[in-house]
């Protein structure tokens, strides 16, 4: 992975058998980001994406493998309980211009992915929420 700091803007360079998920985390860290929107594009080789179903409070997961392009990825980098955290969604088609998303897991690079954080200037921390089941922005 490489990146270039413009000002509030990161552009990146995720490359072949890198997690994306793992690089974003890397790059907040170093750049130290406390909150950030992201957006991607690329081609994947495995990923695993996941639906939140409210009622019963969980995700299920579902993997693919194969060759995929990244139709679209997007998400925020914020923090929960001061850490680092990222929520990410990815889009990805096959071959066959069918397309398969969710919340991002993990997605393991399979040529590139190209990346652009735009740095927002503040902090949104989050916390669980117990009635809903999810880590929620607190303001």
């Amino acid at each position: 992975m490489e990146y270039r700091r413009f000002e509030n803007t990161i552009v990146a360079r995720i490359d072949k058998g890198e997690e994306i998920t793992e690089q974003l985390r890397i790059i907040a860290m170093r750049e130290q980001i406390r909150l950030a929107s992201v957006q991607a594009l690329g081609a994947v080789g495995r990923f695993t994406v996941g639906v939140y179903r409210p009622a019963e409070k969980q995700y299920l997961a579902n993997e693919f493998c194969g060759d995929y392009e990244i139709v679209s990825l997007t998400g925020t980098v914020n923090t929960m309980n001061g850490e680092f955290y990222s929520h990410l969604h990815m889009s990805a088609g096959n071959e066959r211009g069918e397309v398969f998303g969710g919340h991002l897991n993990r997605a393991e690079v399979s040529a590139t992915c190209e990346m652009v954080i735009q740095i927002i200037q503040g902090q949104v921390d989050r916390y669980f929420d117990e009635s809903i089941g999810l880590n929620l922005f607190r303001f």
